[in-house]
C-alpha cells in the first residue's frame, strides 16, 4: 500500500482524527485519486475495525472512535469524489422506528455504514412509517435501514415494511433491520431482507443487499 494511504489507513483504524483529516490532505496533495483514497485507505481501515470487533478484540467505543475519525477525513474529501464521480455503492435511509426514542446503536450503525461508502440519509429518532416511505420515493433510498431497542416497538418495522408495500415501493428497496432484540429468526417473520446483530455486520450485510440488486 502507498505510504500516505498506509498512514490514512492506520490513522482511522487508530481512531486518530486529527491523523485521519491530515491524512486524506497528504494524499491529495500527493495526487492519489480521490477514489483511491476512500477505498484502500478508508473503507479498507473500517472493514478491519468491523472485522476486529466482531473478534472481539474492539468493542464499541474503540468502534465509535475510528468511525468519527473516517467521517472527519471523509468531510474533507466528500467535494474532490463529487468532482471525480465516484459512486458510492447506494443510499441508505435509516432511523429509529416510531415510538423508539433510542439512537446509539443507530447512530454507530450510520457510522460503519458511511465508512462502507453509502451515502447516508438519518432520519433520527421516532420515525414514522410514512417518513421512510418518503425517504424511498422521494430520496432515492435503496436501502431502509429500521433500528429498535424496545420490544414494544419492534412490530413498528413490520408496520414500515408494509408501508413500503402500499406505497408501490417494496420491490426497488432493500430492508435491513437490527437492534439489541431483534433476531434473524424475526427479521424474516417480517418480511426484511438483512439482519445485522452488530454496526459492524450492519456494512457486510449492505453490501451484499446492494450487490444482489445489480
Amino acid at each position: 500500500m502507498n505510504e500516505r494511504l498506509q498512514e490514512l489507513y492506520d490513522s482511522v483504524l487508530n481512531g486518530d482524527t486529527p491523523g485521519a483529516r491530515a491524512g486524506v490532505q497528504a494524499a491529495l496533495d500527493h495526487g492519489i485519486e480521490p477514489g483511491n483514497i476512500l477505498n484502500d485507505g478508508m473503507i479498507a481501515a473500517m472493514r478491519e475495525v468491523g472485522r476486529l470487533f466482531e473478534e472481539g478484540e474492539y468493542f464499541v467505543p474503540e468502534m465509535l472512535v475510528a468511525a468519527r475519525a473516517m467521517q472527519q477525513g471523509l468531510a474533507i474529501l466528500r467535494p474532490y469524489l463529487a468532482s471525480a464521480n465516484v459512486q458510492s455503492p447506494g443510499r441508505v435511509a435509516i432511523g429509529t422506528v416510531k415510538g423508539d426514542l433510542h439512537d446509539i446503536g443507530k447512530n454507530l450503525v450510520g457510522m460503519m455504514l458511511e465508512g462502507a461508502g453509502f451515502d447516508i440519509v438519518d432520519l433520527g429518532t421516532d420515525v414514522p412509517p410514512e417518513r421512510f416511505v418518503q425517504a424511498a420515493v422521494e430520496g432515492n433510498a435503496n436501502i431502509i435501514a429500521l433500528s429498535a431497542l424496545l420490544t414494544t416497538t419492534m412490530p413498528n418495522m413490520k408496520v414500515t415494511i408494509e408501508a413500503l408495500k402500499l406505497a408501490g415501493v417494496r420491490d426497488r428497496v432493500k430492508v435491513l433491520v437490527g437492534g439489541a432484540p431483534v433476531t434473524e429468526e424475526y427479521a424474516r417473520h417480517i418480511g426484511a431482507d438483512g439482519f445485522a446483530p452488530d454496526a459492524g455486520g450492519a456494512a457486510l450485510v449492505a453490501r451484499s443487499l446492494v450487490a444482489a440488486r445489480v
